[in-house]
């Protein structure tokens, strides 16, 4: 039966002003007024409690870090190898976001270089790309990070001042600034606050020091952002467990950058977050430090360095300190870092191995023996033992 026109006018009318709701209730709804969005959109709407990231920092493309003979020519790509993985296991894992903290490039970007890592970007399927420049890849007036054209997948926060992009179908908003200089002074993150926007709110920020961007720690803390993604200090660590957290440079990429180093893993849930940091870099900068003592000859030394680096892995890059008492008549400052391996130095800080008590019986009416009870009783590991054993060297090879 055809419904009464006036009854089909009536039904047409509310469907304009109304929404059923699922519980069958109805929503005022204004017609011709549609709210404004300040939201830019996570992709398909997804209400699960749970939100996915990987957290990465000072990943320093373009850098040619110091690596000895053996690796320092290989060292710039395989930081962009390392990179490349992390990709990889985002587009594998089905991540939610990729947050980089800052010095993506170790200087100012090529233009190839950005389409390079905008196509990396452009392979995943599901992730979500936020970063911001730092000190080391700072926006200068003839940058192309202002020009480049990213994917629509990436969204890079370039302000000077905090700004925020927001995910709805992941329930984020993630907020940041990015530098314009190589040094900032100013404290800026310390007014930074969550604005209530999604449920997680994360801050992205780089720096730490007075030289870049001062952080007071308990403030940031008080702040009440569900996870603070830090870049600028090398070294992994977490300022605040699970919460305020430096994910440490992807790769070393200076010979005191010691340790693993990795990315971080994080998940953000209503019961807390879940973080672990994950070493992945393909080599570490270590310092050893090797005894040796009077039986030792340039040779023996040599064998340990080598019997050392075997067991601490060939694959990584040493600094080693000599360290002890040798014969004096064994020179070891004539080591080439070259023929040992993967070493980038070796610094020689042993003693010649003097029995003072006998020198000095046998030179006690001349200068040898004046200079060694000069330094008597003074401790074996003190500056002026040092001095002690350089002088009588001296004298001693001036006497040959």
């Amino acid at each position: 039966m055809r419904r009464p026109f006036l009854v089909q006018r009536i039904i047409i009318i509310s469907r304009l002003f109304f929404t059923v709701m699922t519980d069958g209730s109805f929503r005022l709804r204004k017609p011709g007024i549609s709210r404004p969005r300040r939201k830019l959109s996570g992709g398909r709407k997804d209400r699960r409690s749970v939100m996915r990231f990987i957290h990465i920092a000072d990943v320093h493309l373009g850098a040619c870090p110091d690596a000895g003979k053996a690796y320092t020519e290989q060292r710039p790509e395989e930081i962009w190898n390392t990179f490349e993985h992390i990709i990889r296991i985002c587009q594998a894992e089905q991540t939610d976001l990729l947050l980089i903290a800052g010095d993506l490039f170790h200087r100012q970007p090529l233009l190839r270089e950005l389409k390079e890592v905008d196509y990396l970007f452009s392979t995943l399927t599901h992730t979500k790309v936020v970063l911001i420049a730092g000190n080391h890849d700072y926006i200068r007036r003839d940058s192309y990070y202002r020009t480049f054209r990213w994917h629509d997948n990436v969204y890079p926060l370039f302000g000077r001042e905090i700004r925020c992009v927001e995910f709805d179908g992941l329930q984020t908003a993630v907020y940041g600034l990015s530098y314009y200089s190589r040094e900032i002074t100013e404290p800026l993150y310390h007014r930074a606050a969550p604005e209530g926007r999604q449920r997680y709110e994360i801050l992205l920020a780089h720096g730490g020091d007075e030289k870049h961007i001062p952080i007071n720690w308990e403030e940031l803390e008080r702040s009440g952002f569900s996870y603070t993604a830090l870049g600028h200090i090398h070294k992994p660590q977490a300022v605040r467990r699970n919460r305020i957290v430096y994910a440490g440079a992807l790769e070393p990429v200076d010979r005191n950058d010691t340790g693993p180093h990795g990315y971080v893993k994080g998940e953000l849930t209503g019961k807390g977050n879940r973080i672990s940091w994950i070493p992945c870099a393909s080599r570490e900068y270590i310092h050893l430090g090797v005894l040796v003592d009077e039986r030792d000859t340039a040779g023996s030394v040599k064998q340990k360095i080598r019997k050392l680096t075997n067991e601490y892995g060939n694959e990584n890059i040493y600094k080693i300190k000599l360290k002890g008492e040798r014969d004096r008549d064994i020179l070891l400052d004539s080591l080439n870092p070259d023929d040992l391996g993967n070493i980038l130095e070796v610094t020689d800080e042993t003693r010649p191995a003097y029995d003072f008590d006998r020198l000095y019986r046998e030179n006690a009416d001349n200068l040898i023996g004046r200079y060694i009870e000069s330094f008597a009783g003074c401790s074996r590991d003190s500056e002026a033992y040092q001095a002690l054993c350089e002088g009588v060297d001296a004298l001693l090879a001036n006497r040959r």
